[in-house]
Order: C-alpha cells, then structure tokens, then sequence
C-alpha cells in the first residue's frame, strides 16, 4: 500500500531546484531547522503551508505529500482473500464493518472498490437479514454507479456495469437491468481474433495459441454459466429441460470440466437437480444430485484453477485476473454452503425422508465439518 511521504517530495524538489534548506526557508517564511525536519520526517509542514509548498515545486498536493490513494493488484488480492477467509470465521457486522472502513480509506480507488463489491455479493447471503442483504446490495450498486462514471478502464467498467445489474435485478427493478445492459448480445467479432491475429503477425505463434485457447476457455466458461439461468426458465418444458441437461451434461463430458472447473459444474448440477424437482422427475432430481455429492466429497479442495492437457496455456491468464486462481469465497464458506444446498432447499424437502437422499446428506456432511 502506498504511504504518505512529504519528506522525500521536499528533498527532491529542493535539489531539482538547486537550493539549500535556508533559501527554502527563508521563501516559506520558516526557520532553516523547520525545513530540516521535514526532510527527516521529524516534523510535517503546518497544512496551511501545503498550497505554497506545492506551488514552489511545481506539483500537487498530492504529489507532494506522496500520496497516492491506490492499492497494488497484489496488495488486493491478498486483501481480498483475507477478507473472504473473515466472513467463514468472525461476526458478519464485525468483517463488514473493516470493509467498510477499507472503503472510506480508499474511496478512489477503483481496482479496490470493484473487488470489495465482488466480495459484498459473494458474501451477502451470510447477513442476518433481509433488510441488511438490501442494504449491502445498494452499497454495492452506489460503488458500481462510482466506478461507471469516474473510471477510464473499459474493462473495469464493464464489470462494474454487470455487478450494478445485478444489484438492480436483486432489489427488483429489471428495468434498471435492461437500461444498463441491453446491448450486451449485439454481435460482436471476439477480442481474442483479432488479437490473436495481430500477435501472428507479429511473430509470436506461442502468444497467438495462448490469446486463442483462452478464448476457447471464456467462451466455455460462458456457456455453461449462462446454464443454470436457461435451464430454470424452461421448467415448463420437459423435452426442452432434458435437452439442455443431456446437451450439458456432454459438454462437461467432452472437456473435463469436473476436473478443470469443478465449481462452475456445482450449480449446474444443482440447478438441473432443483428443475427435475419442480417438473416432478424425482429420479431424475435425485441422479443430478448424485453427481453434485460425488462432486464435491471427491479431491476438489481446495478450489483452484489448474488447467488440464487441453487448456495447458490457460492458468498463466487465470493467475492474472484480480482475485488469482483461488475462487472469491474461502473454502469454509463454500463448504459450508455445501449441506444447505441439499438440506435448505425448499424443492428438496420432500427426499427428506429417502435413503438415497439421506446419504447423500451424510456424506457431503462427513466432508464440510
């Protein structure tokens, strides 16, 4: 994290100048051993002296006191990860209250604040109530709308728009949702081509393959995260529900995704699970969360992208992304969510009493404690 530092800025701009500390003195009217203290960090000039100072060296005050509101990609991450790893262990008020005087500390900086609403809504579901998970999510929508309109990075804005779609969908305006991303399945040539292409151009073949599996890999990925949503709104339509399913379910098949993603293929599981129920195929419910126990009692943990013989250029780009290979909630929260996706499940309730389903409990349990 970057430090105030008057100090060095007064040394430097001193020497840039070619002055010695009594002709600094005598312009901002103090005494030479003033000066001598504020270069050594002894002492900081009185603030109403900052304006003049900065005005003499020609920078800001903010250049001057050599303060720079952000926080490093790093120092997020690790920020991050500290944060989530507090919300499976301490008071929920008690980590949501260091966030938030996180934020005030760091209110420019845009990078943090994106990563802090990643954090809020993937932490949400652990408030107390309802009426503090609204809050939380208009927290989260305010800093989006902040990231939106002051930040120049696209992408960053990008994500800030979806995250504040989200928000708005969770707090019951659609609406809002549709003025913020109705353009987003305008068809669009992939970054990955073109990029792809120009670094072929250029040479460098091993960069093309790269830029182009991770293509392949985002395009996956999408896919099935677009699943669960597609697969719950044709619960009305049992042939049309079995396609997705044996559709996805061979997607999966054909690119390990178990092995390469496990947690993307959780909630497909699950949300396939949850749809057979409403549609009252019981055998088939209860197959799917088969493959959800099998899933999550076999060698997943912990969470991390590894990439596999296929995608063997993809875990270089996942170490980049903001928040690493490790997922955005830590490990006690994910298995903790594990039993009460099976237990707290209203469609489930009615395997209460089977002995498959029983099992099933049992041995997600004998794994999560």
């Amino acid at each position: 994290m970057k430090e105030i530092n008057i100090a060095r800025a007064i040394v430097n701009g001193r020497k840039a100048k070619g002055i010695t500390q009594e002709q600094l003195a005598q312009f901002m009217g103090v005494s030479k051993a003033s000066v001598s203290k504020w270069e050594t960090g002894q002492s900081y000039p009185d603030i109403t002296l900052l304006p003049q100072l900065a005005a003499f060296f020609n920078i800001s005050i903010d250049e001057l006191i050599g303060y720079e509101p952000w926080m490093t990609k790093e120092d997020i991450r690790k920020l991050y990860h500290s944060l989530s790893a507090k919300f499976g262990v301490r008071p929920f008020k008690e980590v949501m209250d260091q966030c938030r005087e996180i934020i005030r500390k760091y209110y420019a900086c845009h990078p943090l604040l994106l990563q802090m609403c990643v954090l809020f809504i993937n932490h949400t579901h652990l408030a107390e109530s309802e009426e503090t998970q609204t809050e939380i999510m208009k927290t989260v929508k305010d800093l989006c709308a902040k990231i939106r309109t002051e930040c120049q990075d696209v992408s960053m804005v990008r994500q800030a728009v979806m995250i504040e779609a989200l928000c708005e969908l969770e707090l019951g305006n659609p609406a809002g949702v549709v003025e913020l991303v109705q353009d987003v399945n305008d068809p669009v040539l992939g970054e990955e081509v073109i990029l792809a292409s120009a670094y072929y151009y250029l040479g460098d073949v091993e960069k093309a393959k790269e830029t182009t599996q991770v293509g392949i890999f985002r395009h996956l990925m999408g896919i099935l995260g677009d699943i669960p949503n597609y697969l719950m709104l044709n619960t009305d339509n049992r042939t049309k529900f079995d396609q997705i399913i044996n559709r996805t379910l061979g997607l999966i098949d054909l690119f390990e995704v178990e092995k390469l993603h496990p947690a993307i293929v959780i909630g497909i599981y699950l949300t396939g699970a949850q749809g057979y129920a409403v549609l009252g195929a019981d055998d088939q419910a209860l197959e799917l969360l088969q493959k959800f126990v099998d899933l999550v009692t076999s060698n997943i943990f912990p969470l991390e992208f590894s990439g596999d013989q296929f995608f063997d250029k993809v875990r270089e780009w996942f170490s980049d992304l903001d928040l690493g290979v490790r997922p955005p909630q830590s490990e006690t929260v994910i298995k903790g969510g594990l039993v009460d996706a099976l237990t707290k499940n209203p469609h489930f309730e009615r395997f209460a009493a089977n002995p498959r389903f029983k099992s099933m409990v049992a041995k997600v349990t004998s794994v999560t404690v």
